[in-house]
């Protein structure tokens, strides 16, 4: 059986027999975050209400770490589309501009990384999860939502998890575009879960009748992911 790999070049599909430098570069992260896992790195045993500001095992950060698969995905806005699709009664699929003519948000919140970091105070702008909701209107038996981004990494949540005020599809962070690097040109924000629940470079929101773990979630990691539970693994 082929192992290679495939390249896109000029519009060519080219596929080489060994693996691409990125390609290891990905196998080498997924496997170090995996061993994590297995490892229980970060884990303190601890558990504390929402009213404790940072969750137990975390430290405070006044930058933002850069955490990927080793690809960032160069997503321009002038060919962007976000699908909305699954068990809701009004699907659609959205172009930059359309994105943009949706009511506007603004929240402040915090970030809780699994590895370890947290960074408070961070103001985001983008589209209300309230707006999306409105837009589609999940059916009565939908439960969860599948966030798909623009690498293939997917992530799950539940449909009320995504309902609350604070969560939004967010394309701006302290006053400016979220750069490439963390997710833009849109991204999931979920600040009550960690953050590997809030999607990156998000092509696609499906909502569905039942659950379907993501990329982390089946290579070793919660399938909630509440920091203030220390749900970091499974």
């Amino acid at each position: 059986m082929w192992s290679g790999s495939i390249l896109f070049i000029g519009g060519v599909i080219i596929m080489t027999e060994e693996p691409t430098i990125f390609g290891k570069i990905k196998d080498k992260l997924i496997g170090k975050k995996q061993e994590w896992a297995e490892q229980g790195r970060g884990l303190t045993g601890e558990t504390a209400a929402p009213e404790q500001r940072l969750p137990p095992g975390q430290h405070l950060v006044k930058d933002w770490p850069v955490l990927d698969l080793g690809i960032q995905p160069e997503v321009r806005k002038t060919s962007y589309t976000l699908t909305l699709d699954g068990a809701v009664a009004h699907p659609i699929v959205l172009t930059w501009a359309e994105l943009m003519a949706l009511p506007q948000s603004e929240q402040v919140s915090d970030m809780h990384c699994v590895t370890t970091w947290s960074r408070y105070d961070n103001k985001w702008q983008g589209i209300s999860a309230e707006v999306i909701l409105a837009l589609v209107q999940p059916k009565p038996e939908c439960r969860h939502v599948i966030f798909h981004s623009y690498d293939d990494y997917t992530t799950n949540v539940r449909l009320e998890q995504f309902a609350q005020p604070d969560v939004m599809l967010a394309h701006s962070w302290n006053g400016a575009p979220i750069s490439r690097e963390h997710g833009g040109p849109l991204r999931g924000m979920i600040p009550k879960f960690y953050l590997w629940k809030s999607a990156k470079w998000l092509k696609r929101m499906e909502f569905v009748t039942e659950d379907h773990p993501g990329f982390w979630e089946t290579r070793g990691y919660n399938n909630n992911a509440d920091p203030w539970t220390e749900e970091r693994y499974s």
